[in-house]
């Protein structure tokens, strides 16, 4: 582990707003808290990076890849009409890229999620099922799935 992923703390907004699935060689998974739309968030687990381009080449790539095992998963369980992803930051500076699964019927298709609808927190059983689908999809590949 070297001194950039111990000194790696989550923003306190990404914390207040989704659940840890858990985590990929480079970054966290975590769900955002919004049922209207399955909606999940890689961060590598590097202090202070903020763009893609401050990872070093190897970390690029490495994002990319897990971003793209990620999408295409997600693709596939949720039968995605099409997979959204964006690394913004206005509001959250901390290097993450958004994940969010679309649907013609998802009540904001076809525009962005951010700001259509009001959040639709998830109940305990919908956390469960997401949690327990996702971590058998990616257990080879997540080190590991809390179950809590």
């Amino acid at each position: 582990m070297d001194e950039l992923e111990l000194e790696f703390e989550l923003d306190p907004r990404l914390v207040a707003d989704t659940y840890d699935l858990g985590a990929f060689p480079l970054c966290q998974l975590l769900l955002m808290n919004d049922a209207n739309y399955p909606w999940f968030i890689l961060v590598p687990r590097r202090a202070g990076v903020t763009e893609i381009y401050h990872l070093p080449q190897e970390e690029r790539e490495q994002l990319m890849r897990e971003s793209s095992f990620l999408a295409e998963n997600l693709a596939d369980l949720f039968q995605a009409r099409k997979m959204n992803i964006a690394a913004l930051g206005n509001m959250v500076p901390q290097l993450h890229l958004h994940h969010v699964v679309r649907h013609e019927a998802d009540p904001a298709w076809p525009q962005p999620v951010w700001g259509k609808v009001p959040a639709k927190p998830y109940s305990d059983e919908e956390l469960a099922k997401i949690r327990e689908r996702l971590c058998r999809l990616l257990s080879d590949e997540l080190t590991f799935c809390p179950t809590a």
